[in-house]
Parts: structure tokens; C-alpha cells; sequence
């Protein structure tokens, strides 16, 4: 126990300090998750050995994985990207998904990359929204056309590669069936969403706007109830737990609007971004092996060759916004598309758990996400002018 307390703290200090790390005068704006890995991998069993990523640090990591892909479903507002900017995104994205997998392939039968095509290509097609929405807000082009089109490309890049992803791990059911539980899953996230949005009364209204302030915080637990829920349904019917999470993020965003939402959204802000979310990273970064980095002489040809796949692969839905965007504008959002730790981190996690991918080939995945999130965001503001 006393093991555990300690490292605790460790971890609480790494948070606490990760967030002043990134205010350090430099060229580079290094995202706080990107700091937060960094910090976990010293802390970690790879280098200094201080904390362990199993027992209770690894059930808070999982935790944090789970409320993590809950603020990504939470932060996707369907009234802003509906229309023709989330029906170019739907195709982009599987254009981008198309090519990811010819490319994978291709790196694959050479031997340059030897990982799961499938997985690979799931996790190339990513985009950080979670990273970017931030950005895009502090650069004021969040509700620009530019950035409604960038967002519902995000969107899709979140959406995507977890639906991917999920399919993948079919653990002990036929396809077919596997299918009929995931129809069954989406149907009762469709139940709850309608009852959400739509049954609601006065009294129950007033209930909750009483309890926001008060100890009972009752909005809060719902959200966290119903997030335990999803997570619990999807993990029965065969689907990958963060596909829940997701989910439940997506109908507390549709449920929660008007001020009483904003009030409910900082909260859970709080619960996610203040606690458990950069517990994840940290322990993400624990179990990253940086020795693998330099076990290969191919690894830095790896992650270049990664980098410029994040590029190709995202940046090919530009295709389909010749005449949304001005051409000056299209690699810039080939470069901010392409920006993708998060999800990144959390499918090379599930592909090592389940057995599907090897933890020095999920390193140098990782290590080229790392890198997209420090250069991709600089690179394409400079181009836009906003840096």
C-alpha cells in the first residue's frame, strides 16, 4: 500500500508540473500531453524505475483512457460541423483510411514497417480534435469556414479509426454476430440520446439546476453513470470499451446545451483534464520503451517514413476540398489534419494488450505521433500566417 501512495504522488507531481513545463520560452509549443508522456516515460520503469504502470497506476491509466475518448465524443458539436463540412469529412476520411492501407501494405511487404497493416492504417488516419480545438481556438480560426471544415475533418479523424478499431477485436462471437451487437449497441445509444434530448420536464430541469452547485452535483454523476454504462455495454457486446466512453461523450454533447451546459462541461473538464486524462498519458509514457528507438538502425527511417505518411494520408481528402478551401490553405490542413498522438497512443495500447502489435513497433508509431504534434500545428500556422 505504502508503494502505491507514493506512487501516487510521483504521478500528481508529474501532472502538477507538466502543464508549467510547456510555459518554458521556446520556438517549439509542446503540447501538455506531449510533456505529460515524456515526464511518465522518466518516471518510468525505462529509465529511473520510480513508478510501475500496473495495480492501481495502470486501473487510473485505464481510467483515464476511458473519460479521455468521453471529452472527445463530448466536444464534437454536430450542429456546427452538420451539413457539406461532415459530408466531405465522412469521405475524406475514408479516402484517407483507402489509402492508408495501400500505403501500409506496400511499407509492410518491403519490411520497413513490420506492423498489422490494418491497425496501422487505423492509426494513421487519426486526427488529434482534441489537440487541435485548443489550438484553433487560441489562433482565432476556430469558427472560421477554415476551421469548421478542419473540425469536422477531426471529427472523422476521431470517429473513424475507434469504429476500425473496435471491429478488430472480435474475441469469441462469429462476424455475423459480432455485427448484430454492434447494430444492438448503436440502436440503445440512439435510446438514450433521444430520451436525453427530448424527455425532459420542468421538475426534473430544476432538480438538476439545483444539485449543479450543491454537494449533490447529480448532472456530473449522470454523466459519469452514464459513461460507466456505455463503457459496460460495449465491452458485453464485443466492441472495444473506448467505443462506450465515446459514445456516452456524444450523447452528454447533444443533451447539454445552453448555459447550464457550459457549467456542466467545466466541470467535467475539471474531473477529465484536471485528474484522470493526463494520468493516461503519464502512464502511456511509462510503458513506452525508448529503447527501441535506437535497437534498430531503421527506427529513425521508420518514424521519417511514418511522418510523411501521416502527411500523404491525411492530407489526400484534400482532394475533395478543391472548392472549399483556397489553395494556399490546403497544406496547412494537411498538416493540422495529420497532428494525432492521442489516439494514436490509445490504439497502439490496445493493439500491444490484445496482442496485435509489438510493443517496440507501437514505440515508433508512437514516437512519430509525438513528433506530428510538436511540428505539424507550428508548421501550418506559420503558413497561415498566425505565428
Amino acid at each position: 500500500m505504502e508503494s502505491y501512495r507514493i506512487a501516487v504522488f510521483v504521478i500528481a507531481l508529474v501532472a502538477a508540473f507538466a502543464p508549467l513545463l510547456v510555459k518554458l520560452p521556446t520556438r517549439f509549443r509542446m503540447p501538455v500531453v506531449v510533456a505529460e508522456m515524456l515526464l511518465g516515460m522518466f518516471v518510468g520503469p525505462h529509465i529511473f524505475n520510480w513508478v510501475s504502470p500496473d495495480g492501481l497506476v495502470g486501473m487510473l491509466g485505464e481510467l483515464g483512457l476511458t473519460f479521455l475518448l468521453f471529452m472527445v465524443g463530448l466536444e464534437i458539436n454536430l450542429e456546427e460541423i452538420q451539413g457539406k463540412p461532415l459530408t466531405i469529412a465522412v469521405g475524406g476520411w475514408l479516402l484517407s483510411f483507402s489509402v492508408a492501407m495501400a500505403c501500409m501494405y506496400v511499407v509492410h511487404a518491403i519490411g520497413l514497417i513490420q506492423a498489422p497493416p490494418l491497425l496501422a492504417a487505423a492509426a494513421l488516419s487519426t486526427t488529434a480534435l482534441g489537440i487541435l480545438a485548443p489550438i484553433l481556438r487560441d489562433e482565432g480560426i476556430s469558427t472560421t469556414d477554415f476551421g469548421k471544415l478542419l473540425l469536422s475533418a477531426a471529427a472523422m479523424g476521431e470517429f473513424g479509426p475507434l469504429i476500425v478499431v473496435s471491429l478488430l477485436v472480435i474475441p469469441t462471437h462469429s462476424t455475423f454476430l459480432h455485427t448484430v451487437f454492434i447494430v444492438a449497441f448503436v440502436g440503445i445509444t440512439f435510446v438514450i440520446a433521444d430520451i436525453a434530448v427530448n424527455a425532459r420536464s420542468y421538475s426534473l430541469i430544476k432538480l438538476l439546476a439545483q444539485t449543479m452547485q450543491s454537494t449533490g452535483q447529480l448532472p456530473v454523476r449522470i454523466c459519469i453513470a452514464l459513461q460507466a454504462l456505455l463503457v459496460v455495454l460495449a465491452g458485453e457486446f464485443g466492441l472495444n470499451v473506448v467505443v462506450g466512453a465515446f459514445a456516452a461523450g456524444m450523447v452528454v454533447s447533444l443533451a447539454s446545451k445552453g448555459d447550464g451546459g457550459v457549467i456542466l462541461r467545466q466541470k467535467l473538464d475539471a474531473i477529465g483534464y484536471g485528474f484522470l486524462i493526463p494520468i493516461f498519458f503519464i502512464v502511456a509514457g511509462m510503458k513506452f520503451d525508448i529503447s527501441a528507438l535506437w535497437a534498430n538502425p531503421l527506427v529513425p527511417v521508420q518514424v521519417t517514413c511514418l511522418l510523411g505518411l501521416l502527411v500523404v494520408v491525411r492530407g489526400a481528402p484534400i482532394l475533395l476540398y478543391k472548392q472549399a478551401l483556397a489553395a494556399n490553405d490546403r497544406l496547412p490542413f494537411a498538416l493540422y489534419s495529420a497532428t494525432g498522438l492521442p489516439l494514436i497512443v490509445i490504439i497502439s495500447e490496445i493493439g500491444v494488450s490484445s496482442g496485435l502489435m509489438a510493443p517496440d513497433r507501437a514505440a515508433v508509431l508512437v514516437s512519430a505521433g509525438m513528433i506530428s504534434v510538436l511540428l505539424f500545428p507550428l508548421l501550418a500556422g506559420r503558413m497561415r500566417g498566425n505565428s
